[in-house]
């Protein structure tokens, strides 16, 4: 069984007054399997930003289901949503969402915090953790006193430090520069090898080299995949340029 799977999503949006409609995802399906690196790319308004929001049990399916290791979250009650996305889910955003009063080590401990974690047993997990990702000497500094790619890697360790079943990422390398962009990618891939499944939405056909598998979505629809194989990035990255190339032009 598929760590995630996607059946038969579609998701309208109703004018306050059901006036009119517009039709953001249509019968969308694929499925994710531990351990894969998947890269969604779509242009502004293709439907990816609302695929996500589903994705990340922020917004609901109009039809059709989403299921996290069997469990269907797509009708999951409002009441249990932010346990769930705690519990099951890790995000990074690209305008890192880090709390400017909180320290690094504060930012990542949040999560913890609000489940209800010992002190101690938060501890344990962020010292290797923080080793690991290169922020031992960063975490009693302050998000003002961070660069763009060390904010960002605080927001990974965030996202990392519940050990979550998925790693959602939206546009992580937006907001970066091309150094601090090659540094996160890196680590994307490092943290994918280590065996954790990664979902990123990406406009960046270099973002997305760094996957094994990428999702072209338009029109609300997932029209067409990529995967790795034996590529390296640089043989990927032409060809998913190639593919978009080809992808216009027929449309």
């Amino acid at each position: 069984m598929s760590l995630l799977e996607v059946s038969a999503v579609g998701k309208i949006y109703r004018s306050r007054f059901g006036g009119t409609e517009v039709e953001a995802l249509k019968n969308v399906s694929f499925t994710v399997e531990k351990g894969e690196f998947v890269a969604i790319m779509g242009e502004s308004g293709s439907g990816k930003t609302t695929l996500l929001n589903i994705l990340a049990a922020l917004d609901k399916p109009t039809s059709g289901t989403v299921k996290l290791d069997g469990r269907d979250f797509s009708r999951i009650k409002e009441s249990e949503a932010a346990a769930f996305r705690r519990d099951n889910l890790g995000f990074v955003f690209q305008e890192f969402n880090l709390l400017d009063t909180f320290s690094a080590e504060d930012n990542i401990y949040l999560p913890l915090v609000l489940a209800g974690k010992k002190y101690a047993e938060m501890e344990a997990k962020l010292t290797p953790l923080a080793a690991r990702l290169g922020l031992t000497e960063l975490l009693k500094k302050y998000p003002y006193e961070l660069s763009g790619g060390q904010k960002q890697r605080v927001a990974v360790a965030r996202a990392l430090i519940t050990d979550p079943s998925v790693l959602l990422a939206d546009e992580p390398t937006g907001a970066l520069d091309s150094h601090s962009t090659d540094e996160l990618l890196r680590l994307f891939s490092d943290v994918n090898r280590s065996g954790q499944t990664v979902l990123m939405v990406t406009h960046s056909i270099k973002a997305a080299s760094h996957a094994s598998r990428v999702l072209f979505i338009r029109d609300g629809v997932v029209f067409h995949q990529l995967y790795r194989g034996a590529d390296d990035g640089e043989r990927f990255y032409v060809r998913i340029s190639d593919a978009q190339t080809a992808l216009v032009q027929r449309r």
